[in-house]
Formats: C-alpha cells, structure tokens, sequence
C-alpha cells in the first residue's frame, strides 16, 4: 500500500485522539489528504523585530527577548504573588490570566496568556531569552501580544540586537485552515507544521504525476512533487508562486475537462429531436409582438434555432438579468417546438410565477391558434382531467406549471421542448423526472432559465457542460430604478413619501429578512414591521397584505393576488416574492435592514419594481453601525444597476463559499486552493486547455493522455451531470 493512503493516526505527532478530531473536523483520514490541506496565509519566521518597531500596522511578528518578570492574576481579579511557591504546588486551576513582561535594547512588552498558562510557565524562566512569535494588538495605549508561541533562541546566533536580523534555519511557515476544537485540542499551527514536515518526508516519494510531460513543459509548470514541498515549505517566493500556479492550475484543469469531457461525449453519441422549421405561429406571434426584440434576444433564439434543428438534444442554461425579456424567448422556443408537431412544458417554481406566465403567454398567443393551459397544485379537478386529456392527446401545445408537471399521471403525447424558471429552485431528481416524460423516444431540448446573474467563472464550473446564452441588455423604454440608503432617522420621510406614491396611484412593497424575532438578532422583522406599517398606513385609506414562507399556500397565493390585481396599496413580505412577481403599477421598494442581504438577492428584490412605465425606487434600509463589507455592498447597490458586474463583485466579496482558509462549497468538485473569484484568468485558460486536448482525443485514449484518464477516474472528478437528466 503506499504512504498516502495510510491512516493518518499513525503519522508521527497524530496518534488515535488527534485523528479522529482531523477526521471529523478537516475530513482528514489519510497522510494524503494531508498534504492536500493548503495553507491559506503564510509567516515570515525569518526575521526579528526590535520591540520599538511594533506597531499597530504590524501582523504576525517575532521578538528575540529577555523574561523580566511573571504576574499572575486570579479569575476573581486579584494579583497572586507566586514567586516564592514552588511550580508543582500553584494551583493552576484559579488562575484566570498570566502577564509576562519581556524585554530588548530597545523596550519592554507584556505576553498575555489566558489558555495553556501552566504549559506556558514551565517553558518560560526569568533572566532567559525566548523566540516570541504573534500577532502584536493594542490594549490601553499598550502593545501586547495574546498567546505567543514560545521558543528557545538557535544556539548558533549572537547575543541580541537592536535591528531587524535574519534567523537562520527560519522560514515562512503556513497558517491552515483550523476549528475551535482543533485549537482547542493543542492543534497549533505549528503542530499543524510539524504534521505536515512528517506527512511529506512519509509520502511524497510515493506521489505519481498527475498531469501530461507535454502540459507541464507547454504550460511551465513545476512537476507535483516540488509543488507540493514548496505549498508547504517554499524555500522562496518565487518557489511558492511556481508552487502555487501549478496546484491551482491542476484544480481547475480537471474541473474543466470533467465537465467538457460529459459534453463531447454527449454531444457526439446523443441523438435529439430535429427540428427544422420555425412554423406558421412562431411568425405571427413575432409578427404581432408590439415592440421589436432587443439584439442580444435575437441572437440567444437564433442559438437556441440552431441547437433545436442540430440532430443532437440541446442543454442550454439562459442567463438574462431581471426584466430582460426571458419569457419572451422562451415562448417563441416552444413555438418552433409546437411548429414541427411537437408540445412544450415551461416549469416555475411558484404558483403565483407559473400564473404570470401563463397570463403573458397567453398574450403572447392571441395571434396563433396554439392552446396553452395552466396545471398547478391548486387546478380544480375536472379541470385537471381536461388537461391531462389534453396532453395525451396533443391538443394542448404549450403548458404552464409547478410540480404539478411532474406527477407520475401528467402523460404527453410528443414532449419535444422542456423549459425549466429559475432552475436552481428545483432538485435534480425533481427535473430528471420532467425529462422523463418524453414519449417520442428522444429526450426533449432542454432549455434552463435564470434572472441571477451568475458571474462567468460561476456559471462556467457550475454549468461547464451546458452551453449558456446571456440577454445582456434590457428591452429600449425600461427606466432605471433609483437606489437610495437610508437609516431609522429618514423614516418620517420614507413614510411620507410612499404616502406620495400611493397617492399617485402606485403600489409599495417592502420586505424584510427575517419572518420571527431571533433573540440573536434585533434587526427589524416581519411581525413588528408589519404591525408597524398598518399603525403607519392605517385602513381605511390604506390596505396591506402580507406574505411570508410560513403561511398556507392559499394565503400565500390570496395576499400576494390582491397585491398583484391593485386590491393592496402596500405589500409586506420577506425575499419570498425576490422570484418572478410582475407588478408594473409598483413604483417603491424597500428593503429593512438591507445589509442582511447579499448583492444578488437585494439586486433582485429590486427588480421587482420598475417594471411599468413610471419612475421606481428602491430604499435600502440599514443600521447606523455598517461593517466595511456591508458598507461596500450598499454603495455597489447605489452604484449599478448591472446584475452582473454586482454578481461578480458578490463572488469577490463572499465568495462562491467561504473563501478564507476553508473549502469553498456547493461546486461540483471541492476547490482546496483555485479560487472562482480570483482565478478567472487562470479558470479560462485551463478550460481552452482542456477543450483543446478533447478536440484532438474526446476519449482521452492516446497513449499521451494516460495521465489524465487515470486522474479522472478518481471519486473527486465524477461529477454528476446536472444538464442531461433523462
């Protein structure tokens, strides 16, 4: 068996209790999944700083100097005189802090340690010099530093100097992603070093490379082993950004040839309903259409024309920002589908979506002699029985709907086109069984719309084996919203002017983040906000509605209609109604504690306004007190109405998961050391790579690309393909 597949209990300094706390918290069960742990910051350990050149701008330092005395404060408060009791008699147990007061030739500087003190003490003895290493804070007007780490000063250099000086036999060291309970546990970071010295002396003779002779001399990358050694240990700079490049370029090269290699594979063996004709119903619909298509629609339909009359099933992922006109195309798809004798589905999340687009497709057909019906939860049973009749029998051509669409006794007769709304709403295994439902013999085109902007990195890894279209611009005649932050102290004016705008005949939403108070949170929420708006804008003259995840559907459907058909001048809410709601008469937005929210979702709320002809608004409400971050991402919202310039600036700030020192999340493989937020580049150049190598072998069995068949087998690149479901 080789090394790295050993357990990592028997790696030198780890043993059975440090194990199973890897394990369960780091998912760390073998010497190589260990070396596989990236740092994600890294200590300069090479150099001494003079206590006199602390300072606040200073991060991670180390001191060379003397022990001049050693205090020890009671957990009740009181200072304990311990000098003259021998150490095996304190009783460490009622120690609440030690202070430790050290100095150079240049001044003095006291080492707090609240954690570990009795370890702490037995290494410390007045009148010797320590190495100190730390991060510097100020208390009181006062450097200090909290928990050091301590060591004894190499044999081999001079007595202390005043100036900065290099230790020899001193590094960078990594900082790892860690836990509580690992810290907790006596996981340092430099235990965290020590395990990764001897996990790479154990293992990495063993390693095998993982990427082609001809990749590694094309693309100038330093061969695995010594990336491995230099992620962990660089002996310089410019090692470890040699090391670095080259680990990041491998993630994301077989992220990209995973995916692609689905794509070729499927792209060359899959068969798809031709269809080559537009039909009679697609002109006059387009005909009648009162205002002209935008030049970006024009061209996603004459893609998704060309991917329906290509001979092979079309997986195309429609990206197009809020108001941009998606239901549009989605309609005259399903018309070239129903133009070559086939049905079409278009599947919503929501009731209330599937009846906005039911009402507007109906509008749409009003020229064309294409029946379209309606199936949600809540269709009448007689009626149901019409439409599942209907279906059967290929009169109906397009269907509108929920979940309902994908019940076991929904039978068509030809499903040749499957529209999905807000794909990310639903499972997997909810979409595979719409796919399902051909009856022609060929899976139906599949074609996947959202209104979040996903930035392109994203959307490339996330949907690398679909082929994505963008609306970028948005239909001539839609105004821009006007943005605005505001704090509890405009309130009187907020109220007055949604009084102004209802006067005009407008409608408000206003919607918050939380639905019950949190006694951890005391942001503004759903129960108080509305008790507070009807105290505002009592009935009569005012009427509100109110809807939230918590209420019955029929709740739910009956507030969110009233608002919708003008019976309600405000609607209360939380980012449940963020999908879809098409009110053309609401004019104001306002979001209460806004800086709760991501970018994306306060960029959606507000495209929930400015649908009509009027000028709209959206008021982001805060606290006072904004972090830097929240901050930013209010001044971005106030900025742009571009989704997705502030979806990129979304990933940047937040990440496609957390990006500092951890895994990053919800991707299809687990990213240790790319980043989707800062790697773009890099993500592009790999994935031309990693076409270009399919172009010339989509099955990978030249006898060049061993390599890379063998690595693609490994569990970490099966991913599942989110696209084709059928």
């Amino acid at each position: 068996m080789s090394e790295l597949d050993s357990d990592i209990q028997f790696l030198k300094g780890v043993g059975p209790k440090r194990a199973s706390l890897l394990k369960e918290e780091l998912q760390i069960h073998t010497f190589g999944d260990l070396i596989r742990l990236y740092p994600f910051r890294y200590m300069d350990r090479s150099s001494i700083i003079p206590i006199s050149s602390v300072s606040d701008t200073s991060a991670y330092i180390q001191l060379r100097a003397k022990v001049v005395s050693i205090e020890f404060h009671a957990k009740k408060g009181s200072v304990m005189d311990l000098s003259s009791v021998p150490e095996k008699e304190i009783r460490f147990n009622t120690i609440g802090r030690m202070s430790v007061m050290v100095s150079d030739t240049t001044g003095m500087m006291e080492l707090v340690f609240f954690k570990g003190i009795k370890w702490a003490f037995s290494k410390l003895k007045i009148g010797t010099e320590y190495l100190f290493f730390g991060k510097a804070s100020s208390f009181n007007g006062r450097y200090n530093m909290v928990h050091p780490e301590i060591d004894p000063v190499p044999a081999q250099t001079g007595p202390a100097q005043t100036s900065g000086i290099t230790m020899p036999g001193l590094t960078m060291s990594g900082i790892y992603p860690s836990t509580e309970r690992l810290k907790n546990s006596g996981i340092t970071a430099k235990t965290m070093n020590r395990m990764m010295e001897a996990a790479l002396n154990a293992s990495l003779p063993d390693v095998a490379e993982s990427l082609p002779e001809y990749l590694l001399k094309s693309k100038g990358l330093v061969p695995l082993r010594y990336a491995l050694r230099n992620i962990h240990f660089p002996k310089d700079l410019q090692a470890l950004e040699k090391a670095r490049y080259r680990l990041k370029f491998e993630e994301l090269f077989y992220l990209q040839l995973s995916l692609l290699k689905q794509k070729y594979i499927r792209s060359r063996n899959e068969h798809g309903i031709v269809m080559p004709k537009v039909g009679e119903a697609f002109n006059a619909c387009y005909q009648a259409l009162p205002y002209s298509l935008t030049g970006a629609q024009k061209r996603v339909i004459t893609e998704i024309r060309n991917d329906m009359k290509s001979g092979r099933q079309m997986n195309r992922l429609l990206q197009g920002d809020v108001g941009s006109g998606k239901t549009m195309v989605a309609v005259l798809s399903a018309l070239i589908a129903t133009g070559n004798g086939y049905q079409a589905c278009i599947m919503a999340p929501t009731e209330v979506l599937a009846q906005q687009h039911f009402r507007n497709i109906s509008r749409y057909l009003e020229p064309t002699d294409v029946k379209v019906s309606l199936l949600t939860g809540s269709t009448k049973v007689g009626e149901r029985r019409e439409i599942h009749a209907g279906l059967e029998d290929g009169s109906i051509g397009i269907i509108v709907g929920t979940h309902a669409l994908i019940e076991d006794n929904v039978v068509f007769r030809n499903l040749g086109l499957a529209i999905v709304d807000e794909q990310h709403r639903f499972g997997v295994e909810q979409r595979a069984k719409l796919w399902r439902k051909s009856s022609c013999g060929l899976a139906p085109h599949i074609l996947v719309m959202t209104a979040t902007p996903i930035p392109r990195t994203l959307a490339m890894t996330l949907y690398g084996d679909l082929d994505v279209s963008v609306i970028d611009e948005l239909p001539p005649g839609r105004k821009p919203v006007k943005t605005m932050h505001a704090t509890e102290g405009k309130r009187y004016a907020l109220n007055k002017f949604m009084r102004d705008e209802i006067a005009k005949g407008r409608q408000v939403f206003v919607v918050y983040p939380l639905i019950f108070e949190s006694e951890k949170m005391d942001y503004s929420n759903l129960e108080k906000g509305y008790e507070q708006i009807v105290h505002d804008f009592p009935f009569p003259p005012y009427k509100t509605a109110i809807v939230h995840g918590k209420q019955s559907n029929e709740d739910k459907n009956f507030n969110m209609s009233a608002f919708v058909a003008g019976r309600a001048d405000i609607l209360v809410a939380t980012s449940v109604i963020e999908v879809g709601v098409d009110v053309p008469n609401a004019s104001v937005m306002v979001i209460e504690s806004a800086e709760r929210f991501g970018l994306s979702q306060l960029h959606q709320l507000r495209g929930r306004v400015g649908r009509g002809s009027e000028k709209s608004y959206c008021i982001l409400m805060t606290d006072y007190k904004l972090s830097k971050e929240s901050r930013k991402r209010i001044e971005l919202m106030c900025a742009t109405e571009n989704g997705f310039e502030l979806a990129e600036e979304d990933m940047k700030m937040r990440g496609p998961g957390d990006l500092e020192g951890t895994q990053q999340s919800g991707l299809p493989i687990t990213l240790n050391i790319a980043s989707l937020a800062k790697d773009g580049l890099l993500l592009s150049d790999a994935r031309e790579c990693a076409s270009a190598i399919l172009e010339k072998d989509p099955t990978l069995s030249l006898p060049e690309n061993a390599i890379l068949q063998r690595e693609l087998r490994k569990e970490k690149y099966r991913i599942r393909d989110y696209s084709k479901i059928s």
